[in-house]
């Protein structure tokens, strides 16, 4: 007979992704051990890995989970009937507000790829690229000449995501500007900085 899962499994998965991403955005995937991850969550190793067999399982479940609801929020902020700059301007401002309190997750996606397999990297990939194709979409509407003779539109795209990525290295909540804010100077600099690309 096959186990039921009990009612709280997903309560507590989200708590240990929560509390695994703390430790590896402490000490790095390489010195965090299942040992530590379980402490911090309060609960015993067991417990972690009947949720998750070893380390690269739970990595995984991070940046996939964190990815997953990126993508949802993003598509649900999403209004196609927008003009493309204000549709842009929201969905920056859409992927700062799901950076909020997600800055553990969103270390370990930037820094423990390495730990994936091969098919969990392709999955992962094709989940950022998914996010990714919305917004260079929007930024080809504003400026089609961006995909014409040399090849500008990813270069352009990556750099916003570069100024939305790394913005928990400086960002703090209750600072002089606002996540709002942010989002504005952000896609400001990349519409007006689409008009001198050539």
């Amino acid at each position: 007979m096959a186990r039921t899962r009990a009612t709280d499994f997903e309560e507590k998965q989200r708590g240990i992704l929560r509390g695994a991403a703390a430790v590896f955005a402490e000490l790095g995937m390489e010195k965090a051990s299942m040992a530590q991850i379980a402490a911090h969550c309060a609960v015993s190793k067991a417990l972690l890995y009947h949720y998750y067999p070893g380390k690269d399982a739970l990595i995984f479940d991070i940046i996939r989970t964190h990815l997953v609801e990126l993508d949802s929020a993003v598509e649900a902020a999403d209004r196609p009937d927008l003009p493309p700059p204000d549709r842009l301007r929201l969905l920056v401002r859409q992927v700062l507000e799901s950076y909020r309190d997600a800055d553990d997750y969103h270390k370990v996606q930037l820094n423990a790829t390495a730990a994936l397999s091969e098919t969990q990297l392709a999955e992962i990939q094709a989940l950022e690229r998914r996010i990714v194709r919305r917004f260079s979409d929007v930024i080809r509407e504003i400026n089609p000449d961006l995909s014409k003779g040399r090849p500008l539109l990813m270069p352009v795209t990556m750099s916003l995501f570069g100024m939305m990525n790394w913005v928990y290295m400086w960002f703090r909540d209750g600072g002089p500007i606002s996540r709002e804010d942010y989002a504005n100077v952000a896609t400001t600099l990349i519409l007006e900085g689409i008009k001198a690309v050539r």
